[in-house]
């Protein structure tokens, strides 16, 4: 099939961008890697009126350092973040995420930013800013406003972002040098949506964990903070630490669904033990049973 008729608009600004968006009271589509939005498009699933490609805003593109966190453009390439070395540096949970996205052929085109604001539940780009803690800058002509990312998430595909704003950056907070790095995910094939998939990361001093931020992926209408598993472990001495009575916590906080690909059940069971086995090497726990 071929898309439905639509203008098309390449703003050379965030602010051009924003009052395309203002103008088309809701009936404008931004368009960054276009991974997921062409196929929409070609099936009539999405029919916007406007077309507005933010591809050539250059204050969209790149990494830096701000403050005490690591800023992300938007229309940031997955590719290229994969060899970005300050988020190697930084944030290694996230490139150990991005080697997860898709195929090497799809993180040419995809983009950081436009996997975060798709908000995808059983993607791993969404579930790493909520449990790395990223805050989104969402932009609008009334200005713009900084999001939480787990205050972002609202339902499947749905979140914060109003028809009038553009997400402008995603800012992750630093983590320690040396913090833990925590990923497991199940799919189907390499490059699939997960069926169930953990990301996270801590930070252990002197055998206390002191900073803990977990979020589960694929198991759940949105990306989900581990938060009870969070309350757990901050401040317990790893001597002491369950892996498994641990992951019970976690999956606790999920809402796994049935569907064509799994079962609640399935993603529940995998999920405790995917989840154990992370805890387990990041920790380096012994076994208790």
């Amino acid at each position: 099939m071929k898309p439905a008729p639509f203008d098309y608009e390449r703003p050379a600004s965030v602010a051009q961008a924003c009052r395309i968006l203002s103008e088309a009271d809701g009936g404008a589509t931004v368009i960054a890697g276009g991974q997921t939005l062409m196929p929409l498009l070609n099936l009539r699933m999405s029919q916007p009126f406007i077309l507005v490609d933010i591809g050539r805003i250059a204050a969209l593109q790149g990494v830096s350092r701000v403050g005490d966190g690591t800023r992300v453009g938007p229309m940031t390439r997955q590719a290229d973040a994969l060899d970005d070395p300050l988020l190697a540096a930084h944030l290694p949970a996230l490139v150990t995420a991005l080697g997860h996205v898709g195929h090497h052929q799809t993180r040419n085109r995809g983009t950081v930013g436009g996997s975060v604001a798709l908000g995808e539940p059983a993607a791993e780009m969404p579930a790493t800013a909520v449990a790395l803690g990223a805050v989104l800058d969402l932009t609008s002509v009334r200005g713009t406003r900084k999001v939480p990312a787990d205050a972002f998430y609202i339902g499947p595909y749905m979140t914060a972002l109003e028809p009038d704003e553009l997400l402008t950056a995603v800012t992750y907070p630093d983590w320690p040098e040396g913090h833990l790095v925590l990923f497991r995910e199940v799919a189907r094939r390499p490059g699939d949506f997960a069926l169930v998939g953990m990301v996270g990361a801590a930070v252990v001093e002197n055998g206390i964990v002191t900073r803990a931020g977990l979020a589960w992926f694929g198991m759940g209408p949105t990306p989900i903070r581990m938060r009870q598993l969070e309350a757990a472990l901050v401040g317990a001495a790893l001597s002491g630490l369950d892996a498994h009575a641990l992951a019970a916590l976690g999956v606790a906080d999920s809402a796994p669904f049935d569907d064509h690909h799994a079962s609640a059940e399935y993603r529940r069971t995998v999920g405790r033990r995917i989840l154990a086995r992370a805890l387990r090497e990041a920790f380096a726990l012994k076994e208790t049973a």
